[in-house]
């Protein structure tokens, strides 16, 4: 009953924002450049440009973004609430809402819209099926299916890689666990590393009854931070690779990378050494002799990783192999299948009791599926908004982008926030000059607005248990090992006590007195 009555409302609540979108009097929003809003000249030959001419400067209204807000606002509240908790926890009910979501702006593409603008070939689809099409095109084709098969290879093969062992939980133990994780993080990206990381850590400090501040941790560094060196260490960077940025522009954060797992290290070798003191004396000694050297098994799979590190910096559509003009240019989803395959390769050569052994499943990347195909299709209106409206949002400066960025990937996952605050950055830079980045579409974009973008999205990320994908699945292993981790809110305590100094000290350091 409780299932068929959440379906109900949805399906309400779905054909009441369509029948609201589909109102909407689409050609109230679409701006006229001046000079095709003023008289013609004597003389002047040349007809006033119509609706489709000026399409670019379309505007969907505000009310257009509301079932991307609605899902966003059903990933955050929809877990805590008793009612839809365990309603929620089923993958195929998380897919139904939001395809639900998504019929309503489906509709308005279909019959509110009055023609999609390609940025990259500037031409503008017809009304109704051919707008419909590039949408859906731009939405499920260029950006989920590649950002789905770079999260699913990266999850399937990090699985088939075992680290066993039991070392003394020393608080230099651990702190270079969480340390080789933030490097990890960039390199096999933050849900890789923190699959392949946890189970060995929270096994070696089994021993121990104060373990919860090192789960913590390994959310900020391992699950967040420490993920910001390549596309593919976390999802909002991947994403900006797709719309252009270059493959190593990332190692452009180092710096702040480093400063900020720096500063966390310091603070938790500290932290854990009072809590390695607050042990008894019975604890310690179990923990001292229940020792097994580290071995990792499913070796193999570190060379597929590097496989697909390197189809994504290499094999970009429409680009020639290492810019040999004579291999023909990389086609459509050949990237993908490269990756795909490396994937089919490891399930093939990986022993089945590794996977058993890491309690290995398709449930976690099964969500982050079923819930982004509903995000990449209810958030174009609002980058149709940004494009036109970015300019007058007064953002304008690097530290605006770094806390507003990051404030919303706090509480909303951060690849979608990153995707807005990207198109509101590239609405602002219509030119080429210093400091300025020209994307693939022909836009440009600044540097030190995309350096703010990405380490807002990245490390917020790491504010509640919802900004990035691996944080629940951690907290969730944690809680299986009998580990009482906190609440939504008890874990934000933390998060603002310890994070929010340090991104302070960075916001100072790189974006207002450009120390650094």
């Amino acid at each position: 009953m409780k299932l068929r009555s959440i379906v109900l409302l949805s399906a309400v609540c779905t054909t009441l924002s369509a029948t609201v979108l589909l109102a909407d009097e689409p050609t109230t929003s679409l701006t006229q450049p001046a000079a095709a809003a003023a008289p013609s000249a004597p003389g002047d030959h040349e007809a006033a440009p119509g609706p489709h001419e000026a399409g670019e400067h379309y505007q969907p209204t505000y009310i257009t973004v509301l079932p991307f807000v609605a899902l966003l606002i059903c990933i955050a509240v929809l877990p805590l609430i008793p009612f839809t908790s365990h309603w929620w926890h089923h993958n195929r009910n998380r897919l139904l809402l939001a395809l639900l979501l998504a019929v309503p702006v489906i509709l308005f593409y279909l019959f509110g819209h009055p023609g999609w603008y390609d940025h990259e070939t500037h031409t503008i689809a017809a009304r109704g099926l051919p707008t419909l099409g590039k949408m859906l095109s731009h939405a499920i084709l260029a950006e989920y299916i590649p950002f789905m098969v770079l999260l699913f290879s990266l999850y399937v093969i990090s699985g088939g890689i075992r680290l066993r062992g039991d070392l003394p939980a020393h608080p230099a133990t651990n702190t270079t666990f969480l340390g080789v994780g933030a490097l990890l993080a960039s390199f096999i990206g933050t849900t890789g590393a923190a699959m392949l990381l946890i189970r060995p850590l929270l096994h070696t400090n089994a021993e121990r009854k104060h373990v919860k501040h090192t789960v913590i941790f390994f959310i900020f560094l391992v699950c967040n931070v420490g993920g910001c060196l390549l596309p593919i260490g976390d999802p909002p960077l991947f994403l900006g690779y797709l719309r252009g940025v270059p493959f190593l522009w990332t190692f452009h954060l180092t710096a702040e990378w480093a400063i900020a797992c720096g500063i966390l290290l310091v603070v938790y070798y500290f932290w854990d050494l009072a809590a390695y003191r607050k042990e008894g004396p019975f604890e310690i000694r179990r923990d001292e002799t229940h020792v097994e050297p580290l071995r990792l098994e499913g070796k193999r799979n570190l060379l597929l990783l590097l496989g697909i590190v390197l189809a994504v910096a290499l094999l970009v559509p429409h680009k020639h192999f290492l810019g040999l003009a004579k291999i023909p240019a990389v086609p459509d989803f050949f990237r993908e299948g490269v990756m795909l395959a490396l994937v089919g390769v490891s399930l093939l050569i990986t022993p089945g009791g590794v996977r058993k052994a890491n309690k290995f499943t398709y449930a976690a990347i099964a969500e982050v599926a079923a819930l982004f195909i509903g995000i990449f299709i209810t958030m174009q209106p609002a980058i149709g908004i940004l494009k036109v409206q970015g300019p007058a949002l007064g953002l304008n400066q690097p530290w605006q982008f770094f806390w507003a960025t990051g404030s919303l990937s706090s509480f909303l996952d951060n690849a979608p926030t990153y995707v807005v605050f990207f198109e509101t950055a590239n609405s602002l830079t219509t030119h080429a000059g210093p400091g300025i980045m020209q994307l693939l579409d022909g836009s440009f974009i600044r540097v030190d607005l995309l350096a703010a973008l990405s380490l807002g999205a990245v490390f917020m990320g790491a504010m509640t248990y919802i900004g990035n994908g691996p944080n629940f699945m951690v907290k969730a292993i944690a809680e299986e090992r009998g580990i009482r981790m906190p609440s939504f809110f008890g874990y934000m305590l933390y998060s603002i006590g310890i994070l929010i100094p340090i991104f302070i000290l960075l916001n100072f350091v790189f974006f207002v007195f450009h120390l650094v």
